[in-house]
């Protein structure tokens, strides 16, 4: 059974709130990490912010078109995902956090997908597309997570 248009309104919302959430933690950690290793994270953390306060950009339109207000800051509703670490030379739980939270977004996005489908054509294809970017930092850092435990050990 489809949800109905309050139900995509409130899942979009979170994603728009999970997508902010993942801009102001990885611009923390892409000016807090520290050390050599850390350059190439810190890299890929600022570029991905972009991406990522445009996914809540193109989640904000939606809820306006739905019927939906987008909130503002004491509306939006982040705590969820792993906060920077103290150790600011910590690249490993920099990169864990990562993983858990693009496959947080990846899994949120799966359950938008399928309450909207046969029904919400737009917003579906709209989370079909923001599940595929997803999943690209999802595999990017995996790799990252395998060369940094290789190193390690």
């Amino acid at each position: 059974m489809a949800a109905t248009n309050d139900e995509v309104i409130s899942l979009l919302t979170k994603a728009y709130s999970m997508e902010l959430e993942t801009v102001m933690n990885y611009l923390a950690n892409s000016i807090n990490l520290d050390g050599v290793r850390a350059e190439e994270i810190k890299k890929a953390l600022a570029a991905d912010i972009t991406e990522e306060l445009g996914h809540a950009t193109l989640l904000g339109n939606r809820i306006k078109q739905l019927g939906g207000s987008v909130p503002g800051s004491k509306s939006v509703k982040v705590d969820s995902q792993i906060q920077p670490p103290e150790d600011a030379t910590d690249v490993v739980a920099v990169i864990k956090a990562v993983i858990d939270a693009e496959q947080s977004a990846c899994d949120h996005y799966k359950k938008v997908i399928k309450a909207t489908d046969g029904e919400d054509y737009v917003t579906q294809d709209l989370c079909i597309r923001l599940l595929a970017d997803e999943e690209e930092h999802l595999i990017l850092f995996k790799g990252f997570l395998k060369e940094y435990t290789k190193a390690a050990a």
